[in-house]
């Protein structure tokens, strides 16, 4: 089984190049227990993603939302939004992914009109693709053979690939949703995205509450409100975590110990380190790192 990494970089954004050589797009199948975490970690980016459940049950995070996906349908991930995806129920979560550039998704002379409306509502961070709905059904069977064209490349399948996508978009816009923008919701979801930006590039070092709340121009007791919206943690749980998902890369190198991986990621102490990996982990970290060599 091949274990991938989830590129990001500190501010959440991936890293990963969403399109082919001709065209700003990527469509390809996830196994969610293949990554290096178990998980795809939170993270953001500018495309839009569109999800197929082919096999099991995922558990989505968009913002503060937790939403099941069930297999046979799929969900619609808005711009720039914060999300996570776990298998459920040990599941064997399979599905593909569609990512692509808003501007890519209807002609330059249509997109101010019948996209960017949709793309800056903040009432809309997803929307669940329901397979027994017809503009749902319409939705996963596009994403289908876009997929299915990417992987098999037959003749002029780019034209094929724009028409799918008009026809994705002309459903998703037809299902009667109605939009609204409220200008302290991009506030709250920038302010969230600044504290786990500062996180990130501060998380080997010493962090304090006031830290993370100074990163977000907010108070320590709002700090841990939008946390808890968001996260459903306390700051420095998320600091603690992030520190463990850090740690994996490191213990899978085999060229550190596990007092100085500790250290590494922020921990001033090997035994408060074992005790949180094995919280979050189920074994320790040595059991961790015997297991990657082992099965390498």
């Amino acid at each position: 089984m091949q274990i991938k990494n989830f590129l990001i970089d500190e501010s959440l954004k991936e890293l990963t190049k969403h399109h082919t050589v001709v065209m700003p797009i990527a469509c390809y199948q996830t196994t969610i227990t293949q990554n290096i975490h178990g998980y795809i970690p939170l993270h953001w980016h500018d495309e839009i993603q569109f999800v197929l459940i082919v096999k099991g049950e995922a558990i989505f995070q968009v913002n503060e939302d937790w939403i099941v996906v069930r297999e046979g349908d799929g969900l619609f991930i808005n711009s720039g939004r914060l999300h996570m995806a776990q298998e459920k129920d040990q599941s064997g979560c399979v599905y593909i992914c569609l990512n692509l550039s808003p501007f890519f998704v209807l002609s330059q002379e249509l997109y101010t009109t019948y996209v960017k409306p949709y793309i800056q509502a903040t009432n809309l961070p997803y929307l669940y693709v329901d397979a027994n709905e017809i503009w749902g059904g319409n939705i996963l069977d596009a994403i289908l053979k876009i997929y299915q064209s990417i992987e098999q490349k037959p003749q002029y399948y780019e034209i094929d690939i724009t028409m799918q996508l008009t026809l994705i978009w002309k459903n998703l816009i037809d299902n009667g949703f109605k939009l609204e923008y409220v200008q302290t919701e991009v506030l709250k979801s920038q302010r969230m995205k600044e504290m786990l930006s500062w996180i990130h590039q501060h998380y080997a070092e010493k962090i304090m509450l006031e830290d993370i709340a100074r990163a977000g121009q907010l108070s320590r007791s709002e700090c841990c409100r939008y946390f808890k919206r968001f996260l459903k943690c306390t700051p420095l749980n998320y600091v603690i975590d992030y520190r463990i998902q850090k740690s994996l890369y490191l213990l899978q190198q085999g060229d550190s110990t596990i007092t100085e991986v500790a250290y590494q990621v922020g921990f001033n102490s090997t035994s408060y380190f074992i005790k949180e990996f094995r919280n979050s982990m189920n074994m320790t970290p040595l059991a961790y790192k015997k297991n990657k060599m082992y099965n390498d």
